[in-house]
């Protein structure tokens, strides 16, 4: 499978660095990303101390002439470009509607978390994982996420109890990908953290089950015992032939926290990989929102503000954090919302331009009662029955309103369509 395609429509140009000058926009370098001290990929130059910074890491890199704020005279000789085609050229449409993705999907998140339960099997049974498998499956995802991301997004809310650890690795994939994709990392490094989200708790099918899966407060030998999956992990991926080194890694390190109090090392912020910080805040997120045999997953909104609250303590990278909240937005596609009519719906699609107002489909009517399903675009909705403006009053745990999210996914509504309401 190729992603190529993601390229076609982006013109980058080579620079030599003693050439660089303010307004450009450097969207790839001369090295990968992670040997370098830029936190994100793909960044304007602002001023000289942005251009110091470049000189004195790499020799040339590649500027997204369509994305500078202004365009040298020497560079548009070079490239046949001229001063107004800033104004001129628009944005490369790319993805896919969420109709047309939800099916492919599904697809992915079935096959994949299948494959995730094998790798965990053969874990256990001493076996190797199969880690050309796994990064193919992993570049589907990137495909998925880039093409729709609110279709496999979705699939992360259909959350089963009982398969949490298989699933929690998958999810944790696709929320890393999400938030490589919001911080605009290259395809290529989009596979590569995606990789370190699948792998990173495989050392957990190395702890006893009495533990892994205790019904209550682990004690402090309990506890010693759960945190030595990271170390297994780490074993376990090192002896897998072709195995990403970064993954490696994030099995090892995903549990350090920026403060310098988390284990197994208590490593400093200085000593935490990017890739370690992105899925350290993804595996936050699934397993404050999962359900688990000792307690009841939080909302999305709960979740949200946990995650702030362990970013400003010295857990989490604040910065990531934050980009990831924007990432899933207000209300992602999965969510349970009642509207300010008493109805009640589950987002399907983030509206990019209007993320307050998303798209649903309805699946309660005022009175708390089953209703024909249908789909109502909220940016384009203009009254409910009472005259007022429909809009969403909050967002709701699947138990508080007896909605079964796996009954609709089941059910082939989602993926078969369903009727559109008139604006």
């Amino acid at each position: 499978m190729s992603n190529e395609f993601l390229l076609d429509s982006v013109e980058l140009v080579q620079v030599d660095v003693k050439d660089l000058k303010i307004g450009m926009f450097v969207s790839k370098l001369d090295r990968p990303w992670l040997e370098t001290n830029f936190w994100f990929q793909g960044f304007e130059l602002k001023n000289q101390a942005d251009i110091d910074a470049v000189q004195k890491q790499c020799k040339h890199v590649f500027i997204d002439v369509a994305k500078q704020t202004r365009v040298p005279q020497y560079v548009a000789r070079s490239t046949g470009y001229t001063p107004d085609f800033l104004e001129k050229v628009q944005p490369p449409a790319k993805g896919s509607s969420f109709r047309r993705e939800i099916g492919k999907a599904e697809i992915i998140y079935q096959k994949t978390s299948g494959l995730v339960k094998s790798f965990m099997e053969e874990v256990k049974s001493g076996r190797p994982i199969n880690a050309l498998a796994a990064k193919k499956a992993v570049a589907y995802c990137v495909d998925s996420v880039l093409n729709a991301p609110d279709a496999l997004m979705l699939m992360t809310q259909l959350k089963n109890r009982d398969e949490y650890t298989a699933q929690h690795s998958m999810n944790v994939c696709i929320f890393s990908i999400a938030l490589g994709r919001q911080i605009n990392l290259p395809v290529e490094e989009l596979n590569h953290v995606g990789l370190c989200g699948m792998m990173h708790d495989m050392g957990k099918m190395l702890v006893p089950l009495e533990v892994l899966n205790k019904p209550g407060r682990l004690t402090p030998e309990e506890l010693a015992v759960m945190q030595t999956h990271t170390a297994k992990g780490w074993k376990i991926l090192l002896a897998t032939h072709g195995m990403y080194p970064g993954a490696v890694d994030v099995a090892f390190t995903h549990h350090e926290r920026l403060d310098g109090k988390g284990y197994p090392r208590k490593l400093e912020a200085e000593q935490i990989t990017p890739y370690t910080r992105i899925v350290a805040i993804a595996d936050a997120y699934d397993a404050i929102s999962s359900d688990r045999v000792y307690k009841k997953g939080q909302s999305h909104l709960d979740s949200i503000k946990i995650l702030t609250d362990a970013s400003s303590d010295g857990h989490l990278d604040p910065g990531l954090t934050m980009k990831f909240i924007e990432c899933l937005g207000i209300y992602p596609a999965g969510s349970l919302v009642e509207l300010n009519s008493g109805e009640i719906a589950m987002v399907i699609e983030v509206n990019p331009k209007a993320k307050l107002k998303p798209k649903i489909l309805m699946l309660r009517d005022a009175q708390k009662q089953p209703c024909q399903e249908f789909v109502v675009d909220l940016a384009l909705a203009s009254a409910n029955f009472g005259g007022q403006p429909l809009r969403i009053s909050t967002v709701l745990r699947p138990d508080e309103c007896g909605i079964d999210l796996l009954k609709y996914y089941q059910s082939g509504l989602l993926q078969n369509g369903w009727k559109q309401a008139e604006p």
